[in-house]
């Protein structure tokens, strides 16, 4: 209630809440209309409460109100739309908008497809068809995806038939580089037919048999098949340098090496000389060590790699009047399992194949009557064949069910050792 002074003097002090003219009760302020059923007040522009001094800015939120969504026309509420049910109306809008997309997805497929399928598709202009031809070559122009009335059906046919041709470069472009040395005949001739006939890229190496070199890289290339050649003495750094860049420079890469070259000089060790050991030791021993180092350089860039050494059951178990063979031979089973050490932490995996007697030029020099004695002492009463070796080969060098066998020596000899 307001209080006013007694006092009649003229100088009375009027209240500042008094009336306009300065006598009695102020009226009571107006009351404000009730909002309309289609706009609400909000909360900060109501008049402040009149005992209260009406604050200079309106009270800050710490998470200020959301928006109102847009609706459609027509629909008016009179009531607060609360944040449970904002949430639901903006899932609703979303779900309206993915509906409407689909349609108009499913609207332009069904275009698309009627265009396909009418005969006007079928007799596109030149233009059109030259696309096709340039994506999917030959297969593109022998395609019935082409003729008309096939539709869609005619479509997925024509893709598979593109697809498949990509593939089958893909799997060629992919195909694994090989070193073979010493694979101008015998077992190292095996080998490299072997690997080029199961779709590997083959570096034919040689010491002096070109033209049998040139043979069987020309047996490869008509197998489907890549291969060249390389003349070159494995036996001396230069050479496998040269070699290694010449299979880097044709492919890019190098996948797998076999070494495979040797020699033997057989006598017994009374009358054998300095340079039958050593032509031996070279060729046998120190040829495998300079290849292997010159190819885990690039097997160690790209953490992989196979390394295969041809070794011989001469240097399990000796042989009379083969002592440098057998001590190079013993030399190259020790040498793979340090190698493989070495490197399985790179997964660069190194094994070594031991054949018994195999049948080739050097166990042709051995002479008949030899020969024969040496067949009674193998259990399968026979002598091997290079295809058999090149077939374990092969299996070590593109195989996965090979990719956990590392540091072994695998010997393929009849059953000679047991």
């Amino acid at each position: 209630m307001i209080q006013y002074r007694s006092d009649p003097s003229p100088n009375r002090t009027i209240n500042s809440r008094a009336a306009p003219h300065g006598f009695g009760p102020r009226p009571p302020p107006a009351i404000p209309s009730p909002p309309s059923s289609s706009r609400l007040v909000r909360s900060a522009q109501r008049p402040p409460h009149r005992h209260r001094r009406a604050s200079k800015a309106p009270p800050t939120h710490r998470n200020p109100p959301l928006p109102r969504p847009v609706l459609r026309r027509g629909f008016k509420y009179s009531a607060p739309i609360s944040k449970p049910r904002c949430f639901l109306w903006a899932l609703a809008s979303r779900l309206l908008a993915c509906s409407a997309s689909r349609r108009s997805l499913m609207a332009t497929a069904a275009k698309a497809a009627a265009a396909v399928s009418s005969p006007a598709a079928a007799r596109a202009g030149a233009a059109t068809r030259r696309g096709f031809v340039a994506f999917g070559g030959g297969a593109a122009r022998s395609s019935p995806a082409l003729r008309p009335g096939r539709g869609l059906s005619g479509v997925r046919t024509h893709v598979a038939a593109v697809q498949q041709a990509v593939a089958k470069d893909a799997t060629k472009l992919q195909a694994p580089v090989v070193i073979v040395t010493g694979a101008s005949r015998g077992i190292g001739k095996a080998i490299a037919l072997a690997l080029g006939k199961a779709g590997c890229k083959v570096l034919v190496n040689y010491a002096r048999s070109s033209k049998e070199a040139e043979d069987v890289a020309k047996e490869i290339e008509a197998a489907g098949g890549e291969a060249i050649t390389f003349g070159g003495d494995v036996s001396k750094e230069a050479d496998v340098d040269s070699m290694m860049k010449a299979a880097l420079d044709k492919w890019g890469t190098i996948d797998v090496l076999v070494n495979n070259a040797g020699i033997t000089r057989d006598t017994l060790l009374m009358r054998m000389k300095k340079s039958q050991w050593q032509d031996v030791i070279d060729l046998n021993l120190t040829a495998v060590f300079l290849c292997t180092q010159a190819v885990t350089k690039v097997m160690m860039k790209k953490k992989k790699g196979i390394i295969i050494n041809i070794a011989s059951v001469v240097g399990v178990t000796g042989n009379v009047g083969q002592a440098n063979y057998s001590a190079a031979k013993a030399g190259v089973i020790g040498f793979t399992k340090t190698v493989a050490r070495e490197y399985a932490s790179r997964n660069i995996i190194v094994n070594a194949v031991a054949p018994g007697y195999i049948a080739s030029d050097m166990t042709a020099e051995l002479g008949e009557d030899l020969m024969k004695k040496l067949v009674t002492t193998i259990p399968l009463g026979r002598l091997g064949e290079p295809e058999e070796v090149a077939g374990l080969v092969e299996f070590l060098a593109l195989n996965p069910a090979a990719n956990y066998i590392t540091g072994q020596v695998l010997t393929i000899d009849g059953g000679m050792v047991m």
